[in-house]
């Protein structure tokens, strides 16, 4: 072979070597990151033995590596909360919101830390780069508490804010699962008609039937349409063109002034509020309450569903006057919508992680501000005296507590798939609000009856951990 044969052999295969470095450099440093970030990425599972560890606020262990198993000990309490990490069936939840910072970071796709594993390799060095821990604002003994009073019944969600910081201290969510035995179980759970994998807490969808009156009543103090002294009389029907909306157990309120209609939780009076906004200013303070707006959340969470406002006839806006008709919330929503009138008038924004801890580091991740102010405290403070009428003398006196003054709202929602759901969202003390609760229970019935008194269980529970 000529020496130019072998100069051009030799520059083919240096230009070859180029070309596969290259394409090494632009998986690694430009495509490293997405593909490192899909939460089907096998090397999540292959490395969990140096993956971080999620923890409650105090600290508490909710989830972490045994050997190379992910261990969660609260087992189905927080399951589609923690989510979970698989080789087979990615991440969900924390797990995959937060997988970043949970994985080392030779696998997140940092072209600076995989140099450093490089390096470490060459020098016969064993990388030992662990993930970061991720802090949760879960409270044990609330998130506890939740559980055992919403597992006693077959669907249901329940919510745990504080209205001051919107700090998440409790979701729950049933039916459930083990996501300590999520490969072995994962077919299944996902075939079951229950939807054990879903996060009703953040993503279930439900018409929010009475409790909505706390929107309705808020919206139309603040927009002048109706006053504190307001009258209105409900026979037991009214009609709406060709509807008439009437009680299927024939109750009727009679004459009374706002406050009462609302501790009685008249719907004819509330689809008379409705009606007197109008269209048009209904569905101003919906865009004011974010209702309907994709929720700016830590973890994804399922938007409201609103009617097209050109859609809406008289008839439907009555019903949505009083949470019926197609509108549909979530109970991370309508923990929302109290902790609004418990944090005068102001919307706290949500979040669920507040620290990312890396080799005993901390970065705060804690949001600021809130997400709106849909009201004036005058009208919160208002609704708030309404909402503290409901637990004393109205609708929702099972949800008292001894020395705690409660403000609250029962729903009981009517839908075409069964019995109608078991709602109740409230707060405590209604002074000096520091908890807010959403409680729904699927086809529960009256939420008086069932949503309710766990509700108060969990207020009660809650108020003595969470402090002023």
């Amino acid at each position: 072979m000529t020496n130019r044969a072998i100069s051009a052999l030799a520059t083919l295969f240096v230009a070859l070597f180029v070309l596969l470095a290259a394409r090494q450099a632009y998986v690694m440093v430009i495509k490293g990151p997405d593909i490192a970030a899909k939460p089907y990425n096998p090397r999540h599972a292959l490395l969990d033995s140096l993956r971080g560890r999620i923890l409650a606020t105090d600290g508490t262990v909710l989830a972490k590596t045994v050997g190379k198993q992910r261990v969660y000990p609260y087992g189905q309490s927080l399951a589609q909360t923690l989510g979970y990490v698989s080789e087979r069936y990615g991440t969900s939840g924390i797990e995959d919101g937060y997988d970043r910072a949970l994985t080392p970071p030779d696998t997140t796709g940092d072209p600076a830390a995989q140099f450093d594993q490089l390096l470490a390799s060459i020098q016969g060095k064993a990388s030992q780069a662990h993930g970061a821990d991720v802090v949760t604002t879960i409270e044990p003994a609330i998130q506890s508490e939740a559980w055992q009073e919403l597992s006693q019944h077959e669907r249901g969600a329940v919510v745990v804010l504080d209205p001051r910081s919107g700090a998440v201290l409790a979701l729950a969510s049933v039916p459930s699962f083990d996501p300590n035995a999520l490969d072995r179980s994962f077919a299944s759970l996902n075939a079951d008609p229950g939807s054990p994998l879903l996060n009703r807490a953040i993503d279930g969808l439900y018409p929010p039937g009475s409790t909505f009156k706390i929107f309705t009543a808020a919206s139309a103090l603040d927009a002048g349409t109706v006053g504190m002294d307001s009258h209105f009389d409900d026979p037991g029907y009214y009609a709406i063109g060709d509807f008439t909306l009437h009680y299927n157990e024939g109750e009727a309120t009679g004459y009374q002034d706002l406050t009462t209609a609302f501790a009685l939780s008249s719907n004819v009076d509330f689809a008379q509020i409705a009606l007197k906004m109008g269209t048009d200013l209904f569905y101003q303070y919906l865009e004011k309450w974010g209702i309907g707006s994709s929720l700016d959340f830590q973890l994804p969470a399922e938007t409201d569903r609103v009617p097209d406002k050109a859609s809406v006839v008289p008839g439907e806006l009555a019903q949505m006057g009083f949470g019926q008709g197609a509108l549909l919330m979530t109970p991370l929503q309508m923990a929302l919508v109290a902790a609004t009138i418990a944090n005068g008038g102001n919307m706290p924004r949500p979040y669920l992680v507040r620290q990312i801890v890396r080799d005993g580091t901390a970065a705060s991740v804690t949001p600021n501000g809130n997400l709106a102010s849909p009201v004036s405290a005058d009208t919160a403070a208002n609704v708030k005296k309404m909402m503290v009428a409901v637990v004393s003398r109205g609708t929702g006196t099972v949800a008292q507590l001894p020395n705690v003054q409660v403000a609250g709202k029962t729903g009981t929602a009517t839908n075409p798939h069964g019995a109608a759901h078991s709602w109740f969202v409230c707060f405590a003390p209604a002074d000096r609000p520091r908890v807010a609760v959403a409680v729904i229970v699927e086809n529960g019935g009256y939420g008086a009856d069932v949503a309710a008194p766990i509700a108060r269980n969990v207020l009660r529970e809650a108020l003595t951990v969470v402090k002023d």
